[in-house]
């Protein structure tokens, strides 16, 4: 079978989505697939480093100029604007280039199936649309808000913009019709599914869970948990992680312990700020900036419990990173977490209110620095949920069928 992957970064470095078509690259290929992947030349030098360059054949689309213009413009627009504008202009302008040369392709070789991975949101237009082979578009992730009682003090501006932008994007799945037009849609959860444009066709779209995780990468070995209890962040330093209230709520902790924050990004001065202003900065509170993946599955294996208090996180990936390494997660009833996270497992704090959040969050953290067995027994349940249900092995496997159903 011969199939075409399209996507606008292909990476391990980007973060985010950027990831996903890599895995699905190496998992298919190892199943027999012949895969060609179309994608930006911004990830050319890395492909090329990288052993993925020999998992498949690699076609790339150069920068154009519009999009560095675009870039160069938004550059000075503020965090979440430039998100929602600058990154959604750029990523309209690329996926409308790849799907030009991706006819180009279909052109000179045959393909069994088209499939687009991401962009994951599915309001975003597709323009793949004048194929011959059938296409799919997906796992989708997102039609997401902020909770009701956060969502004055964290959009920003940028709820504005979205409801503006929701209705540009139906009707821009008009004029570039790739998702109604697609043979398959696949989505993360229900959610996802009513966010999808409206001229879709219900018996298109299935199910299935965008993220998952490489148990080679995340398996680190069998290691004590550290001492005292210690709790980790993995991620963008970024407003809507609302990392000021698990700094917040680390603070209110009834037992002794350590946070670690792993990550970088606009926010991590005012966080730091934030932490000395509360008395919770030095020894207790550690912002370790970047680190490479090994490193940063050896900090989830020591961890008493992954902390993820984000207010608007479509998928969460790294509750499954930490499910792997042995190791439980707190994290907000809202979006992607809720998809992974069982009685078992984790805990789910409800957003309600902030006050209401931040107790919620230290409770949690409280009662599990004060029950490391517990913690250690949810995160055995947590890598056995991973297994069963989560690995980019199965999720390959899976597409593998549709596209056989499709082919």
């Amino acid at each position: 079978m011969r199939v075409l992957i399209v996507a606008p970064n292909i990476s391990t470095r980007m973060g985010g989505e950027a990831i996903i078509p890599w895995h699905y690259i190496r998992e298919l290929s190892a199943l027999g697939v012949e895969v060609h992947a179309l994608t930006h030349e911004r990830v050319r030098q890395e492909i090329l480093e990288s052993d993925i360059n020999t998992r498949a054949t690699f076609h790339f689309a150069d920068d154009a100029l519009i999009e560095k213009g675009i870039h160069k413009s938004g550059a000075v627009l503020p965090y979440a604007l430039r998100e929602t504008i600058s990154s959604s202009a750029i990523g309209l302008v690329t996926m409308l280039r790849l799907a030009r040369r991706a006819r180009r392709l279909e052109r000179e070789r045959s393909f069994d199936v088209i499939h687009q991975p991401t962009p994951v949101s599915p309001m975003f237009p597709s323009f793949l649309h004048k194929m011959d082979a059938p296409v799919v578009i997906g796992p989708m992730n997102g039609a997401m808000n902020y909770p009701p009682a956060f969502r004055k003090d964290y959009s920003r501006g940028a709820g504005a913009v979205v409801g503006i932008g929701r209705p540009i994007a139906a009707i821009a799945n008009v004029i570039a019709p790739g998702k109604p037009r697609a043979a398959k849609l696949l989505v993360a959860n229900e959610r996802t599914a009513d966010g999808l444009p409206g001229n879709v066709k219900k018996s298109k779209v299935e199910i299935l869970v965008e993220n998952g995780v490489d148990l080679d990468l995340w398996s680190p070995p069998p290691t004590a948990k550290s001492d005292p209890p210690t709790f980790v962040y993995v991620g963008r330093l970024v407003w809507m992680k609302a990392l000021e209230l698990l700094i917040e709520a680390f603070a209110k902790t009834a037992a002794p312990a350590r946070l670690q924050i792993i990550g970088d990004g606009p926010e991590r001065e005012t966080l730091e700020a934030h932490a000395r202003a509360i008395g919770a900065a030095g020894e207790r509170i550690e912002f370790l900036g970047f680190r490479p993946q090994a490193e940063i599955a050896d900090f989830l294996a020591r961890a008493t419990a992954l902390v993820l208090p984000s207010l608007r996180e479509c998928g969460g990936a790294v509750v499954l990173e930490a499910f792997a390494c042995n190791t439980t997660a707190i994290a907000t009833k809202w979006g992607g977490p809720c998809d992974y996270i069982t009685d078992d497992t984790g805990f789910l704090v409800p957003p309600e209110s902030r006050e209401e959040f931040v107790m919620g969050l230290a409770e949690r953290m409280t009662h599990l620095a004060m029950n490391q067995d517990l913690a250690e027994r949810l995160g055995v349940a947590a890598r056995k949920r991973v297994e069963e249900h989560f690995t980019w092995k199965a999720k390959a496997a899976k597409i593998l069928d549709i596209y056989k159903e499709l082919a």
